[in-house]
């Protein structure tokens, strides 16, 4: 989608530090952490929404990823991924994508 942010960070048309890229997705951390770690893991193709995905081999690169990168940043013992899922989920950029979170002790339920 032209209009999508992370299509653009995806298809390098931002200027975006990235963690690591793949032929199927980028990690970059998020421009408002919400923990001193805070990156996202999104597809380079655009899904709407966690929903949207049917391809399981994608949807395991992805979660692999997310391992890959908590080792990256140091965290792979201690971190959290959240997929939201909808806006009154929490979802901001409709664009699928995994947060991973750490660095500091993360409550539940999150507050």
């Amino acid at each position: 989608m032209s209009d999508c942010i992370f299509c653009k960070i995806a298809n390098k048309q931002m200027d975006t530090k990235l963690i690591t890229e793949t032929d199927d997705y980028v990690a970059f951390n998020d421009i408002s952490p919400q923990a001193p770690i805070h990156a996202l893991v999104i597809p380079k193709k655009h899904f709407s929404s966690l929903n949207d995905i049917e391809d399981i081999e994608l949807m395991g690169k992805l979660v692999q990823g997310v391992k890959e990168i908590a080792e990256k940043l140091g965290v792979k013992d201690n971190y959290r991924t959240i997929i939201n899922t909808g806006a009154e989920a929490g979802q901001a950029v409709f664009h699928m994508h995994i947060h991973i979170m750490a660095g500091r002790p993360l409550l539940w339920p999150p507050g």
